[in-house]
């Protein structure tokens, strides 16, 4: 009963002393990425066929986490130079304006333009609502609003494939981003209502410029390689690709003005162990994203509507697990990353099998052991992640868990990109290619999640800070 009753206790303890304003409107923040992505993944097949561009499929992803990268990276200094209440009303707006372009795009191009927007605001937001976690609420509260905002994971879930079904189904896919664009002029509003002034700190650090340039060079190189027409140069670009990031996380390390924890580049810490972790799940599983609804459609004459809702399962189980472990002491949270990372190996592999052979039922399990897998993890990596960095740099740590899971996905979107293209999928997804090349579009991410796994193992085995 004393358990139970702390836990209530807890619960109410997040609306406290004005704590509610501020966590309503870090669950808007949310919203607005977790709805989007989910709606996006429904209607891109719909795009595909009616503004072409089956060859860019995966850059309608890549280039919304490209945007989303640059600007979460630079959440925690955003946040510090305008403080978080100006710096959120900003990133809305940003977002919103990319929704108008994505709308009115009248060809492939100008929409991609628009979906870098629609990251780049997107990033901001996501980055600026962790660094509140870290900044505006105690400790004891963290894995709470963690697992609180997996909660609105949820309704976006349900909500998001609806809404991008019913559109792409009635021919009016544009009406989405249109709602959108008003969704994010709204949140901007909230935010200037809501949250007081902050205080922003100008400090003499310089912008990190050349931080920046040197990671969205290495996106773009392994997002490139994935228009290339044979496999040994698309290697050889997705490895350069590859350096490109390793230099920048050793880049950023000996920076004045750090976009990630110093720790980062050393796999022996929790920091290192624990980004390490996130970017190779990432990217390991993005391509049931980017691929899912468009194979599910052409192999299993699935409606969109019906194939967002696959796609979403995994997001769904991903706030059920997350809530279901959020109470939990810190005996128990090794225990739940490593299990959470075994469950992530094991539903990739199962894509792997079940996609190309069906039968559906077994796609949708495969997707909701791998969203379990997630939701058991993320709050407790994330905790241990900030708990073992010094104070000054908890800001930057904090923008930094979505940013590095955004790192991970655009290059995993990258690398299933090239994978669909040297497979036929650039000429149009039908049941032919589709069943011809689902396989390798999952299996060649096992050994992928499975370093993810000896990430989580070693996160696992580290004491908190």
């Amino acid at each position: 009963m004393s358990s139970e009753a702390g836990r209530q206790d807890g619960w109410r303890d997040l609306l406290r002393e004005g704590r509610f304003a501020r966590f309503a409107l870090l669950c808007l923040g949310v919203w607005l990425n977790a709805a989007d992505a989910l709606m996006t993944a429904t209607i891109m097949p719909s795009v595909a066929r009616d503004i072409g561009g089956y060859a860019y499929f995966g850059w309608a992803i890549a280039g919304y986490l490209l945007g989303s990268i640059v600007a979460g990276a630079s959440a925690g200094q955003f946040s510090m130079r305008f403080g978080v209440r100006r710096a959120l009303a900003m990133a809305a707006i940003v977002y919103a304006a990319g929704c108008v372009v994505s709308a009115i795009a009248p060809e492939i191009a100008s929409f991609l333009v628009g979906r870098l927007l629609q990251g780049v605001g997107a990033g901001w937001v996501v980055g600026l609502c962790y660094v509140a976690i870290g900044t505006m609420f105690p400790e004891h509260l963290w894995a709470r609003v963690l697992a609180s905002i997996s909660g609105v994971w949820g309704v976006a879930t349900l909500l998001s494939p609806l809404i991008g079904g019913i559109f792409a189904e009635a021919g009016i896919w544009r009406w989405s981003f249109w709602l959108f664009a008003v969704q994010g002029t709204g949140f901007a509003a909230a935010a200037l209502a809501l949250l007081g002034e902050g205080h922003p700190q100008r400090d003499d650090h310089p912008l990190p410029i050349r931080q920046l340039a040197i990671l969205t060079s290495g996106i773009l190189a392994i997002a490139a390689a994935g228009l290339l027409p044979d496999a040994a140069r698309a290697l050889a670009l997705g490895a350069a690709g590859l350096a490109l990031l390793l230099w920048f996380v050793r880049f950023d390390a000996r920076s004045r003005a750090p976009l990630l924890p110093r720790q980062t580049g050393n796999p022996a810490t929790a920091a290192g162990a624990g980004y390490a972790m996130i970017f190779l799940l990432a990217a390991g599983t993005i391509s049931f994203s980017v691929y899912g609804s468009a194979i599910m459609q052409a192999l299993y004459g699935s409606s969109p509507l019906a194939a967002g809702y696959i796609i979403g399962a995994e997001a769904m189980a991903w706030t059920l697990a997350a809530l279901a472990v959020s109470s939990l002491p810190d005996r128990w949270h090794g225990f739940f990353i490593r299990l959470g990372a075994s469950c992530i190996v094991a539903g990739v592999a199962g894509l792997a099998i079940a996609m190309p052979r069906g039968p559906v039922a077994a796609i949708v399990a495969s997707a909701i052991i791998m969203g379990c897998g997630f939701g058991l993890a993320w709050a407790f990596m994330a905790r241990r992640i900030l708990s073992s960095v010094d104070g000054e740099e908890r800001a930057v740590a904090s923008s930094a868990v979505p940013t590095m899971q955004l790192v991970g996905g655009a290059a995993g979107s990258a690398g299933a990109g090239a994978i669909a293209n040297l497979l036929g999928f650039v000429h149009g997804i039908d049941a032919t290619t589709a069943a011809a090349g689902s396989f390798w579009l999952f299996a060649a991410f096992v050994p992928v999640v499975g370093l993810g796994w000896l990430a989580a193992w070693r996160l696992a085995g580290l004491e908190r800070g």
